[in-house]
Parts: C-alpha cells; sequence; structure tokens
C-alpha cells in the first residue's frame, strides 16, 4: 500500500550573498582603516617637510655667519684704512674693511657691506682698492658698480655689536670713534709711538632675526684674527 503522505520538498543550497548591512559595516571599517593611514602618511610627510625645511634654514644661515666670520677675520687694521674703524655699524647696515687677494696681484683692500633688501641679506662687495682716494669714496660712497650675493631670505632684522676694549659690547659708533682717537692721540707720545695701533673693533656680534625663527640666532667672530 501506497503511502498518502506528501514528500518534503528538498532544501537548494547554493552561494549565499551579502546582505546590506554586512555591506555597510565592510565600508565603514575600510573608511576608518582609510583615514587613520591618511593621517599616518601626513603626518609622516609633514614631519619630513619640517626635517627638511629646518635643514635648508641650518644650511642658509650657516653660509651667511661663514662669510661674515671670512670677512671679519681678514679686517684690515685701523691704520690701513687711514685711521678709519675696519668696522662699523650704521642702522641695518654691517661694513667691514678688509684685505683681498687676487693671484698676480699685490694685496688690496676691499669694502663690504651687509643689508637687508626685501627681506634678503645682500653682501655688497666693492672692486679692489689700490690707493687713499678709491678706499675714502668706498666708505663714503654709495654700492655703484660692487658686486652684490643675496646670502638668505626670508630676514626680518639684522643688528651688530663691536666690541671696544676697556669698554665692552657697544652699538654705538661714538663709543668706537674715541677709542680710535685715543689711539690715534698714543701715537704721538713718543714713549708710545713706536707701538702698533690698536684695533678699535676687537669682536664682532651678529644677530639675525628670521620669519621662521621665534627668536634672533646670535653669533660672535674676532676682528682680524
Amino acid at each position: 500500500m501506497k503511502s498518502t503522505a506528501r514528500c518534503k520538498p528538498r532544501r537548494r543550497y547554493g552561494a549565499r550573498g551579502f546582505t546590506l548591512i554586512e555591506l555597510l559595516v565592510a565600508i565603514a571599517i575600510l573608511a576608518v582603516i582609510a583615514v587613520l593611514s591618511w593621517r599616518g602618511l601626513d603626518q609622516i610627510i609633514r614631519g619630513r617637510t619640517t626635517i627638511t625645511n629646518a635643514m635648508e634654514d641650518e644650511r642658509v644661515f650657516a653660509q651667511l655667519f661663514d662669510q661674515i666670520r671670512i670677512d671679519a677675520r681678514q679686517a684690515a687694521s685701523d691704520d690701513e684704512t687711514t685711521q678709519v674703524s675696519a668696522i662699523s655699524v650704521t642702522g641695518n647696515t654691517l661694513q667691514i674693511v678688509r684685505h683681498i687677494v687676487l693671484p698676480g696681484t699685490a694685496p688690496r683692500l676691499q669694502v663690504v657691506r651687509y643689508q637687508i633688501s626685501s627681506g634678503r641679506v645682500v653682501r655688497f662687495a666693492s672692486p679692489p682698492l689700490g690707493n687713499v682716494g678709491q678706499l675714502w669714496r668706498a666708505l663714503h660712497g654709495n654700492e655703484e658698480g660692487w658686486s652684490s650675493v643675496q646670502l638668505m631670505g626670508g630676514v626680518g632684522s639684522i643688528s651688530a655689536r663691536m666690541y671696544v676694549p676697556k669698554l665692552g659690547w657697544t652699538t654705538n659708533m661714538n663709543d668706537v670713534e674715541t677709542a680710535l682717537t685715543q689711539a690715534i692721540n698714543n701715537l704721538k707720545v713718543p714713549q708710545l709711538g713706536n707701538a702698533p695701533m690698536p684695533r678699535s673693533v676687537t669682536g664682532l656680534e651678529v644677530s639675525v632675526g628670521a620669519t621662521s625663527l621665534a627668536r634672533p640666532i646670535t653669533r660672535v667672530f674676532l676682528v682680524g684674527e
């Protein structure tokens, strides 16, 4: 006798897709991972940029101070400059009278000036000076016909102080001129007439303030050493 019970339908097992909720959860997880990865990469890029900028600033500062150090070391004596101070500071201008030696020629003097122009430190250098008249015109004239080199940008200020023996650090040129006058008068004394004329300025302190720095950077240089 045949059974009249109906047979239960068989379940079909096949491929099963993702539900909408599962897709949304996966997308949210991927979004979080992407944001975290982007932040990490952004910090790495920012850090590398900061380090690169700092290294470039350090290189530029080193170049500027190295040039000032060379000029100060090669500074002429006050008697070589016809009894005028080889170092002078007026406003934002630093002036140095220095020796210059060119191949095949006798040593001569040169006047160099450091000035700020449009936020940049510019070094002006006169042609080699062969006589007193050329030196006087270079000391009291402008920079027409001089060579110029831009040493550093982004500069807000540059200042300098001079070290006068028996007085100390000063920014007043009157102090330098007083020391220079005293040295000239000492040459007229018979007991001191044979002594070499001392320098009115033996040290130089230069401070440079840049827009990228919280405070100025200061360096001290010996004059004529």
